[in-house]
This record gives C-alpha cells, structure tokens and sequence, in this order.
C-alpha cells in the first residue's frame, strides 16, 4: 500500500503535509482515498505523487482547468480537535470544470448547496465560516444543516458511528429527504444511543428526560429529580393556572409517586398527574365546587392508571402499574388540598414566627398505628413496616378512597407539596419550614430547587419531587372544610 509520505501537498486545497497525515489539517480531505486514487491511475504529478484523471464516458473530453477535488470528508482527526474547515464541495453536473463521473459510495447522492469554483481556477482552502460550515461557535455551540455545512454520510468510510463531526451522530434516512441527527454519548461525545438507553461506543448510560424537571408558572413552579439511588425518575407532576367562573385566578399543583414494587411505576404517575391536573382545569371554569372538583380529579386520576393495567402484561413477581397522589388548588383565598397515598402538603406562613402545619395525613402503616393509638409517632415511623402504604391508584388498589380538605389561611404564605423523597429528610412541618428558604413565596423555582438539593445532600435514597405554590391570602378567619 502507498505510503502517505509520498504526498508533499493536499491535492485539494494544496495546503503542505507533514509525513504520516493521514487528513488534511486545512480542509479535512482524506488523504488515504487520494492515493490510492491516483495510484489506481498510474500516473505522477509534478512532486512524484500518482496524479488522477477522472474517467469519462466513451467520446466525452476531459473539462479545462484542474481537476475537480476529491469530496472526502471523515470525522475530525484526533490531532486537528475537530476544527477543521470541510472542503467545497464538487461543482454541480452540468456546471463549469465538472466531471460527469457517478459519485463514490460514500459521496452524496445528489448535488450539495454551496458556491462552485470557477472555470479553470485551482481548488483553495475556504475561510472557515461558523454560520456557514457548521463548525463550532467561540462559546462551544455549534449550528447544523446549513448549506456549505458538512457533507451528510461522507463519514462512512471512517471507522466507528458516522457523523457529522459536530458532536452527532447521522442516521440514515430517505434518499430524497434531509439527514436525521441523533443523539450523541454524554460522555465520550460520539457513540450513538442504543434502543436501551446505553452509548454502542463506550457503554455509559444516558439520562433520561425525566431524570431532573423543572417547570415555573406566574403562581407556580415544580423540580423533580431522580436521586442518588434510583435508576429512574418514578415521580411526576403537573402544575397548571387556570380560573374560576368569576374570572379570579387558580393555581393547580398535582405530584405523584410511582410505587416502585408495580409495573411501570414511571408511567403510572404520569397519567395519574396528567389526569388529575386536566379534571381541575375542567371543573373548576364551569363553576365546580373547590372540594367536588378536587374528588373528580383524584377519581380521574385512579382511572388513568387503572387504563394502564389493561394494555400492561402482567409480571407475577410485580403490581398491576400503581402511584400516590396530592395535589393543591388555590382559588379565591381558599387552599384546597386532596390525596391518596402517603404524599403530601405542608403549609408554611411567611411570618415564621407562626406554625407551619402539615395538611395531609398519610395512607401507610405507620399512620395507621399512631391513629389507632398503638404507638407513637417516632415509634411507627422508626419501623421497617412505616412506609407501606395502604391507599394507591392502581387496578389492584382495595378501594379509591379519596382525601379532600378546604382552609382558608389567615396570612399568607407557601403551600409545599411533595414526595417522601422530600419529608423523608423534612418530616415534621417544622423541619419542613426551617428547610423552606425565606423568600420561598417571591423564588418559588429556585425555591423548588432549593428543597430537591435539600433532600440529595439528606443522602437522595429515593426520587424527589416537590411543587412550590405561593399563597397571598386575604385576610379572614381560618375555617376547615
């Protein structure tokens, strides 16, 4: 095989070489392909390199001027840094100084967008172009399929995924329709993602959507995180701002927990959350009573998941798909808090000099033996039996038996409502105040992001999940509904 040094200069962009390029550092052009080209030919150029003539069909004469370059282009060499300039592209068929030869396997189809040279003018180095080549940006970004950009598929002939040497991976697609650019490795940065979540190249496992959310709203905001030991985000939420038939604003807040023992726990918390938080929506423009709508939502929800079982094989050694519940509605200075399940709600005043209270009360074990007076608090929750729970959504659930409750706060304040991957670390409502930064009700995400941060230092053993709703309640009396 020839040896690479045999090539003084790019027969592309003319650009010197040192012995042992195998690309040029100019204009990417794979050097290895020229070779063999031109010593496929026979013949030498004027620095004792094999030189190349293109083959023309029976009774057609070679074009004037040089010869057209040779389109390769692979991915970035290891010792260019993947800043190189891709070469221009060959002219058009039918345009001054082109071949009518067919394209290689590995050159594109058809024709690729981008200025020819002219007549009989010597193929030169272009000026590298951000917005026109598509290499990357002073601050790391990089734009894709522009004209002028990389050529899709000419990495083929490299070895490993091919790309676009931008950090992508290009999938193959219809012949008459645009390349598809796939998702890279997070680590190493360039094998593509298999159907199960792992890199082909390196094997490292990618995050998922799901493995941190935030979501903000003008009354809202929301942070969900995977954990330290979970290997998936089971929890979801949705938050939502609509208004009642006066036409005063209300803010919905709705978590779920995936119950990790049942089958597609993930999905089950999305439905249930998806469902809950679309009845509230609903109901309440139309008028429906605060605590009615609240029970619809939650009876929504259960039928969300309860959907899930019938399309789900079933797994012996697994549930049918199952989660918890709560969720908030603020509306007309009433709070309004429903659940099922052993997530739940806080209430902490912004004078802190006033107690905070917890709003809900679990569907677990350990609730139920403080409830029956068989042991205390910190004894119940000090068992291994405290957090199974009692009340779920899900088709194999006892019964749907859905919690509500109707305040109406004296001061303002923040509702918390969250997952036990929170008040696992907050049990108490005043553990949950003194975690809850001050200026919560003016910075409900970060807020938000503050309490998910509190419970991964905690130690993150489950996912965490928690809504932020600031509350400016008028003043009045407190009531219980």
């Amino acid at each position: 095989m020839p040896q690479l040094d045999q090539l003084s200069t790019c027969p592309s962009c003319a650009e010197p070489l040192e012995t042992g390029d195998r690309f040029c550092g100019a204009c990417g052009a794979d050097l290895e392909a020229a070779v063999r080209a031109r010593t496929a030919n026979g013949t030498a150029a004027a620095d004792g390199t094999p030189d190349r003539t293109p083959t023309l069909p029976d009774g057609a004469s070679p074009p004037p001027g040089p010869p057209p370059p040779v389109p390769d282009v692979a991915l970035p060499h290891p010792h260019d840094h993947g800043e190189h300039t891709p070469p221009p592209p060959p002219p058009p068929p039918g345009a001054p100084g082109a071949a009518p030869h067919p394209p290689a396997a590995h050159e594109p189809a058809g024709p690729v967008t981008g200025p020819a040279p002219p007549a009989g003018a010597a193929p030169g180095p272009r000026a590298a172009d951000p917005q026109a080549d598509g290499v990357p940006f002073p601050d790391g970004t990089a734009r894709q399929g522009v004209p002028g950009g990389p050529v899709p598929g000419a990495a083929e002939a490299a070895s490993g995924p091919a790309g676009d040497g931008l950090g992508h991976v290009v999938e193959d697609g219809p012949a008459d329709g645009p390349e598809t650019l796939a998702p890279t490795c997070v680590a190493c940065g360039t094998g593509a993602i298999d159907d199960d979540g792992y890199c082909r190249h390196c094997g490292h496992k990618q995050p998922r959507d799901r493995d941190h959310m935030e979501s903000e709203l003008g009354t809202v905001a929301a942070a969900s995180d995977r954990g330290l030991r979970h290997h998936r985000n089971e929890d979801f939420y949705a938050i939502a701002e609509t208004t009642t038939p006066q036409g005063a604003p209300a803010t919905v807040a709705v978590v779920c927990d995936g119950v990790s023992s049942a089958t597609r726990p993930d999905d089950a918390s999305a439905a249930a959350a998806e469902a809950a938080s679309t009845a509230l929506c609903t109901a309440l423009p139309d008028g429906r009573h605060p605590q009615e709508a609240m029970h619809e939502a939650l009876v929504a929800a259960a039928e969300a998941v309860d959907a899930l079982a019938a399309d789900t094989p079933p797994e012996p050694s697994k549930n049918a798909p199952a989660c918890t519940v709560v969720s908030a509605l603020c509306a007309d200075g009433v709070l309004t808090v429903g659940w099922i399940g052993d997530s739940r709600a806080y209430w902490v005043p912004d004078d802190r000099s006033a107690a905070p209270v917890r709003l809900t009360e679990d569907d677990s074990w350990a609730a139920q033996m403080v409830a029956a007076g068989l042991m205390n608090e910190a004894e119940a929750y000090a068992d291994p039996r405290a957090h199974a729970i009692t009340g779920w959504l899900g088709a194999d659930a006892y019964e749907i038996d859905p919690h509500t409750a109707s305040f109406r706060p004296e001061e303002a304040g923040v509702v918390v409502v969250c997952t036990d991957g929170l008040w696992n670390y907050a049990e108490s409502a005043e553990e949950m105040a003194a975690a809850l930064p001050p200026d919560a009700a003016a910075r409900p995400l970060q807020c938000a992001r503050h309490l998910v941060g509190y419970a991964l230092d905690g130690g993150g053993h489950d996912n965490v999940t928690v809504a932020v709703v600031p509350f400016p309640a008028p003043r009045g009396g407190a009531v219980s509904a």
